[in-house]
């Protein structure tokens, strides 16, 4: 830890020594704390809730661990951006946005931004403590922004599916199992085709995991193997990684 925030020189580069401040590491252990409580409020509220939908303890048993195993790829992404980025935002700032709330890609633009309205680099030339400070708030900001959103529209999406769900049509019903499904697709096929926009070496990453997922889907049910389809995106995911690392070694654009 550095010394108090009263002693920093708001023109001095020494970014972590304005980013290991007490009081940041604070925030993001707080953080942490509500993240763990919430995870205990809802794996009790699955145990309660499982047996009135008709999931049996083994049921509940394999969703959770299909859930801790979806996230092991994601979350070695993240991990190899966070790390990048430390010098930039330091280790609390990555902690509660790269890790946890944030884009990696939209809290760089934004701190971009809010470093050039200062006449600096976003971790080069000009990038002083006090710049650092004003990139934290910006991205922070956006972040709460986010947060309202979601507050607000949670509730009135709600409202919407609840008179879905009281009807008794046909119809109703269908389109209360079509709409997340929807969702779902639209949401990754963007993300996908974002991915082909990049350019060949992006294209042949997104190839080779969709064809790994496909690969383990299909053993999961020729071989009569389930736990394929838990460890599936798992598998695409760290294929996907270790096949962009090849490519890029190779020099593929």
């Amino acid at each position: 830890m550095h010394s108090p925030l009263t002693a920093l020189d708001p023109g001095s580069t020494d970014i972590l020594a304005a980013a290991d401040q007490p009081i940041l590491w604070l925030c993001a252990g707080g953080i942490f704390v509500v993240i763990g409580v919430q995870t205990v409020i809802y794996f009790l509220a699955v145990r309660k809730a499982a047996p009135a939908v008709g999931m049996s303890g083994d049921d509940v048993k394999r969703s959770f661990r299909a859930g801790a195993v979806a996230a092991i790829g994601p979350s070695m992404a993240v991990a190899l951006i966070a790390i990048t980025l430390i010098a930039v935002f330091g280790t609390p700032g990555v902690l509660t946005r790269i890790g946890l709330i944030g884009s990696a890609a939209f809290d760089v633009a934004g701190g971009q931004i809010a470093a050039g309205t200062q006449n600096a680099t976003l971790g080069g030339d000009g990038y002083t403590q006090a710049v650092f400070a004003t990139v934290l708030l910006c991205i922070a900001l956006s972040g709460a922004g986010w947060m309202l959103v979601t507050l607000i529209a949670t509730p009135l999406l709600k409202r919407g599916s609840n008179k879905l769900e009281s009807k008794s049509t046909a119809g109703a019903a269908g389109a209360m199992a079509i709409i997340p499904a929807a969702a779902l697709l639209g949401a990754f096929g963007t993300f996908g085709i974002q991915q082909f926009q990049r350019g060949l070496a992006a294209s042949i990453v997104v190839i080779v995991s969709g064809l790994v997922m496909v690969l383990c889907l299909w053993l999961a049910k020729a071989a009569r193997q389930p736990w394929l389809r838990e460890w599936g995106l798992g598998f695409s995911l760290v294929i996907g990684i270790f096949v962009g690392i090849l490519v890029s070694n190779a020099g593929i654009a």
